[in-house]
């Protein structure tokens, strides 16, 4: 459907058109003419199909010009998304001429209160700063008349439960309210009833995704051989911009410092990074001066960069949600793209679940010989050596070209100038990645049965069970481990993240090491659906947390 048919102004559909955009994704063709006639409106899709557009674009259209009170809030769980909600909207916004804001932790407070002193019409922010604005007085909600909560598990899972409620509870009751999340489990829907009316719930199938622009592959190979793997596929595949997804925050500042020493292009993103460094890492990625992004993730949330041909997963994640959004950074705006996934012999059951989410099997990939990544290097480099052989005046430097040619022949003075470009004698520089504890043994895959997998990939026992089985529970069974112990990516303690209130002077310092465990007092089916005691299952966390803090 075009976006000419979706009832919104000429003002909003010329912006519309000089974005780029022509036609309305699945989410956007449903969502925005129910939000335009106010209706609340559950968004159950993916990242990467388009919300902010859908949810911003009717936010747009009824901003009045002549209030300068705050009129629509948007609540992200990260930084990054913050950001980048803000960025789209302004540009969406920019001939109709409304102030859009943002707020987010780990940044100076002083400067955003100085900032918010323009009355926005628009606000979008993370909870713990938006929070920190309300109680400061310097940001009041009573006059919102749309109010949205994107990424809505995502903030569940990071122990924003809370303080979405304390935010909701300030806006008026006649908002309007909008409310996506990727997955639906019983805490969100419990939001929706609570705090919303009549809800129109708006759900795009997995088979909608960008990831049918993905080509999707997988590598089985173990733990200690993945590094060399992956660089030897590297020089093969030679991706434009590429994202490499670990698990936690050590993992990924060992595989940028590995891949750097290999003489590669690239850099880490995790949540310990202060927002300047982060910000900056994000710069050079978009503008190429790196090629390789390293991240857990937090990048995987919100991060939109044009380009990027293909998405790495050194760690297979535990949750096959955390799957989709990794390689929707690839295969946007219709372009294609590819994902690899290196799996150990013990992670197959996880490769699986992934699948059964994404209704679409990945296709096996042969590890990379040596001799053939170096083919592959020699070859990338040949394409290194033309923009050199152009760029370059040889009249400058004559008489040293002369003495060289007199010397060596042309084959002998080629091959060494492409053996320099490949960078070869760094190909097997020794790099050491600490091993991780391994994922938890799913107790089934959801397809049901004892028997092994037709194509021979293995994985032992595949009995139905409760997703708490394979990790529902996720942070008290290790998976997305930066969010706890390592120096996690969520981990609000540091000073990267949107919790760390301590950077702000007056802001709160909350320890957010036990919020999951508070949503799950709150809400005890979410999480505990193998039937465990609440004191047991906490004993549990406890243990996990004391282990991860020895690594």
């Amino acid at each position: 459907m075009k976006f000419n048919e979706l009832g919104l102004s000429q003002e909003l559909l010329q912006s519309i058109a000089e974005h780029g955009y022509v036609e309305a994704t699945p989410i956007q063709e449903k969502t925005i003419p129910l939000t335009l006639v106010g209706k609340d409106v559950i968004g159950q899709a993916q990242t990467g199909t388009g919300k902010t557009a859908a949810f911003g674009l009717p936010i747009l259209e009824h901003i009045d010009l002549n209030n300068k009170n705050i009129q629509a809030l948007i609540v992200s769980p990260t930084r990054e998304l913050a950001i980048q909600t803000a960025d789209e909207l302004k540009k969406l916004g920019r001939d109709k001429h409304v102030d859009v804001q943002v707020v987010f932790g780990g940044a100076d407070i002083r400067r955003q209160i100085q900032n918010l002193k323009s009355h926005p019409q628009i606000l979008v922010g993370t909870p713990g700063r938006l929070l920190d604005h309300t109680n400061r007085k310097t940001v009041k909600l009573d006059h919102v008349n749309t109010l949205v909560l994107d990424e809505a598990d995502e903030m569940l899972n990071m122990g924003f439960l809370d303080d979405i409620e304390a935010i909701i509870e300030k806006t008026p009751a006649t908002r309007q309210t909008l409310l996506f999340s990727a997955t639906m489990p019983p805490a969100i829907k419990l939001i929706g009833v609570k705090f919303m009316t009549n809800p129109e719930h708006i759900q795009i199938e997995a088979k909608e995704l960008t990831t049918d622009l993905v080509d999707q592959y997988f590598v089985r190979v173990r733990e200690n051989e993945k590094f060399d793997t992956m660089t030897r596929i590297f020089d093969v595949q030679a991706p434009k911009l590429a994202i490499v997804f670990g698990r936690t925050k050590r993992r990924v500042e060992e595989l940028a410092r590995g891949l750097e020493a290999r003489g590669y292009h690239a850099a880490g993103l995790h949540g310990d990074l202060t927002q300047q460094m982060r910000s900056r890492v994000l710069a050079q990625f978009k503008s190429h001066e790196i090629n390789i992004l390293v991240a857990t993730d937090v990048a995987a949330r919100g991060l939109d960069v044009k380009d990027v041909s293909h998405v790495y997963n050194f760690d297979i994640p535990q949750d096959p949600e955390s799957y989709v959004h990794r390689i929707g950074r690839t295969g946007r705006a219709g372009a294609e793209g590819v994902s690899v996934t290196f799996v150990a012999p013990n992670e197959m059951d996880y490769l699986r679940a992934v699948e059964n989410l994404t209704k679409k099997r990945m296709t096996p990939l042969e590890p990379a010989t040596l001799q053939q990544a170096r083919v592959g290097k020699i070859n990338n480099a040949a394409g290194e050596v033309a923009k050199l052989i152009q760029s370059t005046d040889v009249s400058e430097i004559q008489d040293q070209v002369n003495a060289l040619t007199e010397k060596y022949s042309a084959e002998q003075l080629a091959a060494a100038l492409l053996s320099s470009v490949a960078d070869l004698e760094k190909q097997n520089t020794p790099v050491e990645i600490t091993r991780e504890r391994p994922l938890p043994r799913r107790r089934g895959n959801g397809r049901g049965g004892n028997s092994r997998q037709r194509d021979g990939r293995g994985g032992g026992n595949r009995r139905n069970s409760s997703r708490n089985g394979g990790g529902r529970d996720r942070r008290s069974n290790g998976g997305d481990r930066d969010r706890r112990s390592n120096g996690g990516d969520r981990d609000r303690r540091s000073n990267g993240g949107d919790r760390d209130r301590r950077r702000d002077g007056g802001d709160r310092d909350r320890d957010r090491r036990g919020s999951s465990n508070n949503g799950d007092r709150r809400f005890g089916d979410y999480r505990r659906r193998d039937g465990r005691s609440a004191s047991r299952q906490g004993r549990s966390a406890n243990r996990e947390f004391t282990i991860r803090d020895k690594d």
